[in-house]
């Protein structure tokens, strides 16, 4: 859990799989919202980067030869910042409604791994995080929320108190 002007950052990787493309009606609340999540994340002490195209968003990056799964792709200072803004902030109201959107989705759909500060994962690199994660359970090369590792590669116990459950779920 690092501090801002530390060697390290954090990245993070999320992919759903939309139940229409993103201009069905299926899609339309949340297609209306990115740019207030995006924003409210842009805004939130801690954040660093976030994939997008010149369209402000990453919905027309697709990873996978599944056509409809999208990918959402960050950098955060720590640990703490990026918890925070997934689960305490407006984020989480948006959470909730996933399933309006999104499949349930059977494979490990977000991993966290450290970076070298000033450090822009590429969309192979998450994947490929993604990939490990399901394949070798946590480690320091790819872990998630719930069991954490430090940029030292050491596991980092949960904060007393941290709520990381999906809202979704």
């Amino acid at each position: 859990m690092t501090a801002p002007g530390s060697a390290f950052h954090l990245a993070q990787v999320n992919v759903g799989r939309a139940r229409g493309e993103m201009t069905d009606p299926v899609m339309a609340d949340f297609a209306a919202a990115l740019h207030a999540i995006n924003t409210l994340a842009e805004r939130t002490p801690g954040f660093v980067w976030r994939l997008q195209t010149e369209d402000g968003d990453a919905t027309a990056i697709r990873p996978y030869e599944d056509n409809r799964v999208l990918i959402n792709l960050s950098v955060w200072t720590a640990l703490a910042a990026l918890r925070g803004y997934v689960f305490q902030s407006d984020h989480a109201t948006y959470m909730r409604r996933r399933r309006e959107w999104f499949e349930r989705f059977e494979r490990v759909y977000v991993a966290l791994w450290w970076v070298p500060a000033g450090h822009r994962p590429t969309v192979a690199e998450a994947v490929d995080r993604l990939a490990h994660l399901e394949a070798h359970g946590p480690t320091a090369h790819a872990f998630g929320f719930a069991t954490a590792f430090g940029p030292e590669g050491l596991p980092i116990e949960r904060e007393a108190g941290a709520d990381d459950t999906c809202p979704a779920m």
